[in-house]
């Protein structure tokens, strides 16, 4: 049966953070300038303490490493996956990643960046930046070399809600107003394209120009999601996305329902409401893994939570 992986977030202090860590999810935040919270992480930059159980005080990367049985035996140097909540307070940085295969050869064997995002919250009028208006790679470095990011990037209307998946290549930025929950590979790689000529410390911040070049797609294309409901006994689940590296599929119990854990490891994000898995409380912000072979299990409550696994 196993036990369900309470964790602990890492909080990052950014120029575009905010304090919706704090008000939106009770975390106790550095500062009102906290832009992320990473709530289920091995990375290196930021990895998760267990809470509660038989393996309190130890990190994510630490039980990766040495109970790999709780993630059915996967290969693997680093765990796969990293869940973040994004405040943007302000605008971030237009930015590109790479895949896998650049990602090896140019950051010292890191793994590359496929993301997706999901709008926990965002105020009216809000906007986003997916994808570019270059044709060609020879349009892509005029429109750079001639600085009209405006008519370069793709600004989309956001709604509390919406989810967008971000193929490495695809040019992106999440803007002021908004409160995202990302899903992504463990990968801390952005290449920065423009920084809207922000100064950090009286310099500004690095931009990325070459590799960004190299990495993105020309022309842009949508990347596919999903949108299928499922209704069962006492839920509603929708498949949102299923690529190489995770499926994503937003859950909402009302009442009891009955669920399975049949992958190597679930990572559960709460992002409404509160309940309870088997007999553990849990609430909005929460985020936990359930790990392998630990078979079903049921949760009570009026709750929205979104389930990840790898593929």
């Amino acid at each position: 049966m196993g036990e369900m992986i309470f964790l602990q977030p890492v909080f990052k202090e950014v120029l575009w953070g905010g304090d919706k860590l704090q008000t939106m999810f009770g975390y106790s935040i550095p500062s009102n300038h906290t832009g992320e919270g990473w709530m289920i992480s091995a990375h290196p930059k930021g990895d998760c303490q267990i809470t509660e159980g038989s393996y309190k005080g130890e990190t994510l990367s630490w039980l990766w490493k040495n109970h790999r049985e709780l993630f059915g035996g996967l290969d693997g140097e680093v765990f796969p996956l990293l869940v973040k909540i994004i405040d943007a307070k302000d605008h971030l940085s237009i930015q590109v990643h790479p895949d896998d295969a650049y990602a090896a050869v140019h950051e010292n064997g890191a793994l590359g960046k496929t993301e997706c995002w999901y709008v926990l919250d965002c105020e009216p009028d809000s906007t986003i930046v997916v994808g570019h208006n270059a044709k060609t790679k020879e349009e892509l470095k005029a429109m750079i070399a001639e600085k009209r990011w405006m008519d370069l990037i793709q600004i989309r209307p956001l709604h509390k809600g919406d989810f967008f998946q971000i193929n490495p290549g695809t040019v992106h930025a999440i803007r002021g107003g908004s409160v995202i929950l990302e899903i992504q590979q463990s990968s801390d790689i952005t290449y920065r394209l423009y920084d809207y000529d922000r100064l950090q410390d009286g310099k500004p911040r690095e931009l990325h120009l070459d590799k960004s070049i190299d990495v993105i797609r020309c022309p842009h294309e949508d990347a596919a999601t999903e949108s299928q409901a499922e209704t069962g006994e006492g839920f509603t689940s929708t498949r949102l996305v299923s690529c190489p590296f995770y499926t994503v599929t937003k859950v909402h119990v009302s009442g009891t329902a009955v669920f399975s854990q049949n992958q190597p490891f679930q990572m559960i994000s709460v992002f409404e409401g509160e309940g309870f898995f088997d007999k553990k409380p849990v609430k909005k912000g929460m985020n936990f893994l359930i790990p392998s072979g630990y078979g079903s299990y049921t949760v009570t409550g009026d709750l929205e939570f979104m389930v990840s696994s790898v593929n």
